[in-house]
């Protein structure tokens, strides 16, 4: 009976062996199979994936989305010339910021006073320096915002990308068309597009820079730095 016990045991205990060796062979086979079903989804073939390639799948990845940025930038066909400028990093990430506090207050577009708020969120640029020492601040900025634009339906859900007002459309084809005019190399800066919304007299964002006590003298200062986003310094 001792004896009957200890093989009943024994069997057992193989028996419990051969079921995880299956098990994991089965999940083994499962995962390969899975990851060949993953690799060939979306292209039609074969697809190797490798871990330690996950960092380059990351930089192909941030390369895609900095590209979709710098092609969200919509303006229309420059006035006086065929050749398009290009944005200065700022610049587009300023304008990727404009477009999130459009979102972040429900509005359904992205207007001059977006843009002046994605201007101070990115925040390192020498016109937002500039704009947060003669009192136009963010938090300013947003305050204004509400005093004159209202709060949007709680309900309601902006889309991923607002669409341009016409005011903030034409604030940035002024911030490229000045570019043009100058006759200089370089890129449009984050200063570009703060004197673009100065110069749309009627939107939003000129009437809250004017609040803020921004004047035209100050915009004569502010054009000093149009050439360039920041100051290097040389020790």
């Amino acid at each position: 009976m001792a004896t009957h016990s200890f093989s009943l045991l024994s069997i057992q205990s193989l028996t419990s062996n051969s079921s995880n060796k299956q098990s994991e062979n089965t999940n083994t086979f499962l995962t390969h199979k899975y990851c060949k079903a993953l690799a060939t989804t979306f292209t039609g073939g074969k697809l190797l994936i490798r871990p330690q390639n996950l960092n380059n799948f990351t930089l192909k990845r941030r390369r895609s989305t900095v590209a979709t940025v710098a092609f969200s930038l919509p303006i229309t066909r420059p006035e006086s010339s065929e050749k398009q400028p290009k944005w200065s990093s700022r610049a587009i990430q300023a304008f990727v910021m404009a477009e999130l506090e459009a979102r972040k207050l429900k509005y359904p577009n992205t207007g001059t006073e977006a843009l002046l708020m994605g201007i101070l969120v990115e925040g390192t640029s020498l016109a937002a320096k500039f704009l947060r020492a003669n009192g136009v601040t963010f938090f300013k900025v947003s305050e204004e915002t509400l005093k004159l634009l209202g709060r949007s339906d709680m309900y309601y859900f902006s889309p991923e990308h607002p669409p341009l007002t016409k005011p903030a459309q034409k604030a940035l084809d002024w911030a490229v068309n000045e570019k043009l005019k100058s006759g200089e190399d370089g890129e449009i800066t984050v200063t570009h597009i703060a004197l673009g919304i100065w110069s749309v007299k009627e939107s939003a964002g000129h009437k809250i820079m004017s609040t803020l006590g921004f004047d035209d003298e100050k915009a004569k200062e502010l054009a000093k730095f149009m050439d360039k986003d920041i100051e290097l310094t040389y020790k």
